[in-house]
């Protein structure tokens, strides 16, 4: 199941590179399932940390993992079937971004959930309105632009990913905090997915944060640190609930959503170039650009209207699609009809809900030192003269470093210090700035 050879029958090898071909439902349904497989670790971590952020757990976790199951198989059925100009046409999975969790996170700890969702369906429009007009973007955001932004989010979400393993937010400051209990947790998920990754081949590997988080949960169940107490009373069968968590016009979390909606439609191109590239061995056109960039931002905007978060078109799936050599978009739809499906039960997003919050934090440790290795493999096309060392170092320095210092901005508007804290806006702005103003050449 890990190569196109071993799932069609090779007669049929010459249509594989077209989106239009419809593998056999034997052979699509197992693809569409490893698509699913390769995001869904990563689709339902952002909903725990903003929860945890926000102070939720409980049903309101429960709708949350719920939603993001449901509006991310939405949200590729916009990209995959696609919508008059709306969508790509093309194997794309959508999932939970990581990218606005720098924005998310300060949102909801002084704004509320409100005023989050109200600025993720309004960056969501914003985002599907950038679909008219991306192509003049892209010269803006060349790798060394991109990589900095890429790695800035893994290194600006490093942290939360040690709360999480060493017990969550809640018990940080007792005793309870850091214990061997939840470290042992946090390893047991790290070692795995490691295991996984290097020692197993074919689809499974794609899986192995996944399959580590379930080793990790499989172990907390005798160690008596899972409560299924919420599963029982869980419905079967239940609806998205519109404005769920209620809808704010925030100033502050408006704008930073609509900023990250540049980088996310950023990042979206690139999946496209890649898997037309990958696996059609042709350039993306200007159509698939705009109608993806345009299922983008619809797909934000209708997941935050039902108290989803921000969505956007998963890398990792890119490269399954170099893996299994198939690019029919149908086998990536069936993956989507799987995840509404799944949505649409509480059940099972009671059942990812209890989940210990120290397996989550081994299984983020993974996905966010990968962001960081994702962006410095973008960096590494980048030629390190002195001036790009100088753009790198000072987006850096003054990004992090606001960050980690977020008493050094008190005297400004709350607005303002909101987006300079978060880390990541003041990085890509200063990125973008410095590559635009300072010559190709300067003096050593």
């Amino acid at each position: 199941m890990a190569t196109a050879s071993e799932t069609v029958p090779a007669a049929q090898a010459g249509r594989l590179k077209d989106a239009e071909y419809t593998p056999p439902l034997q052979q699509a349904l197992p693809l569409g399932i490893q698509h699913v497989l390769a995001m869904f670790a990563s689709n339902v971590t952002p909903a725990f940390i903003v929860a945890g952020a926000a102070g939720l757990a409980g049903a309101d976790l429960v709708y949350m993992v719920q939603m993001a199951m449901l509006f991310s198989g939405i949200a590729t059925l916009l990209q995959t079937v696609g919508v008059g100009r709306v969508g790509a046409r093309l194997p794309i999975m959508q999932g939970t971004s990581f990218a606005f969790i720098p924005i998310m996170i300060p949102v909801v700890k002084t704004a509320g959930m409100g005023a989050l969702f109200g600025g993720v369906v309004i960056g969501g429009l914003f985002h599907f309105l950038l679909g008219t007009f991306i192509g003049k973007l892209r010269r803006w955001l060349p790798p060394l632009v991109t990589g900095l932004v890429i790695l800035a989010i893994g290194l600006s979400l490093i942290p939360v990913g040690i709360r999480y393993a060493a017990g969550g937010v809640p018990l940080e400051g007792t005793p309870e905090f850091g214990t061997l209990r939840h470290w042992f947790l946090a390893l047991v998920v790290i070692f795995v997915s490691l295991g996984i990754k290097f020692y197993v081949k074919g689809f499974i590997a794609s899986a192995a944060v996944l399959i580590g988080l379930v080793a990790g949960y499989v172990v907390a169940i005798p160690m008596g640190m899972v409560n299924f107490g919420r599963v029982a009373g869980a419905a079967w069968i239940s609806l998205p609930n519109p404005l769920h968590f209620g809808f704010e016009v925030n100033v502050a979390a408006i704008v930073g959503m609509c900023l990250m909606s540049v980088v996310s439609a950023i990042e979206t191109v690139g999946d496209i170039s890649g898997i037309t590239k990958g696996g059609a061995d042709r350039e993306a056109t200007d159509k698939e650009i705009a109608g993806g960039t345009m299922a983008d931002g619809l797909g934000t905007a209708l997941a935050g209207f039902f108290g989803a978060l921000p969505n956007t078109s998963f890398s990792q799936n890119v490269g399954l699609i170099a893996m299994t050599g198939v690019m029919s978009r149908h086998v990536v739809t069936l993956g989507a009809i799987f995840l509404i499906v799944a949505g649409l039960v509480p059940k099972v997003g009671a059942v990812i809900a209890a989940m210990p919050i120290a397996v989550l934090g081994g299984g983020v440790i993974v996905m966010f030192g990968m962001i960081c290795a994702a962006g410095l493999n973008m960096l590494s096309e980048v030629k390190f003269n002195r001036r790009n060392m100088v753009i790198l170092a000072v987006s850096l320095s003054v990004g992090l470093g606001l960050q980690s210092v977020p008493g050094a901005m008190q005297h400004l508007p709350s607005t303002m210090k909101l987006l300079l804290v978060s880390g990541l806006l003041p990085v890509a702005v200063i990125a973008v700035v410095l590559n635009m103003i300072v010559p190709e050449q300067i003096e050593d």
